[in-house]
């Protein structure tokens, strides 16, 4: 199980103008997030934290691919995935801390702990970069469950066609449009 202490950033301990960082994502980050839709996957992300006058400019380039469900066959697949993710820290009196940010991207750090947790950040980062629509590439899903899907698809389509009647009350204004 991955640990996500790594992602914690005390604030207050830098001292730098600048910090770099860097971190490899596997599937034990995905497991360990609770209520994350990618389970998997092998990501790098590569960023740095600029100390500026009462914020902190936080840049990350994140890249590689992670896996999730084909949405035809229901099958893994691996997706590729590239994103930046920018965020703007501040330290903040513990009530102000609570209360929403005025923007999306200001994150408000209560001043008397001054930790910053960017693994949920990170996530939704990637979750955001991923397609809506995911499938294979043609020919690569799941034969067996592409038969099971035609035949479903073939059979509900004849049901249609069978249950489809014209109402006679169309029909007698169709007449009216050929006279």
């Amino acid at each position: 199980m991955c640990s996500l202490e790594q992602f914690k950033i005390d604030l207050k301990a830098l001292t730098e103008e600048v910090t770099s960082l860097a971190f490899q994502l596997d599937d034990s980050y995905f497991g360990a997030l609770s209520d994350a839709e990618i389970k998997g996957g092998s990501l790098h992300v590569s960023g740095s934290i600029r100390k500026a006058v009462g914020f902190f400019e936080l840049l990350f380039d994140i890249s590689g691919t992670v896996r999730i469900p084909c949405d035809r066959c229901l099958d893994d697949m691996d997706q590729p995935v590239e994103t930046q993710l920018r965020l703007v820290a501040k330290l903040v009196a513990s009530e102000l801390a609570a209360g929403p940010p005025d923007e999306d991207d200001i994150v408000m750090v209560d001043e008397r702990d001054g930790v910053l947790d960017l693994s949920w950040f990170i996530y939704e980062s990637i979750a955001l970069a991923v397609p809506i629509q995911h499938v294979h590439q043609p020919g690569d899903c799941n034969d067996a469950m592409m038969r099971v899907l035609s035949e479903h698809s073939a059979a509900r389509s004849s049901d249609a066609d069978a249950k489809q009647e014209i109402d006679p009350r169309w029909e007698k204004l169709k007449g009216l449009l050929d006279s």
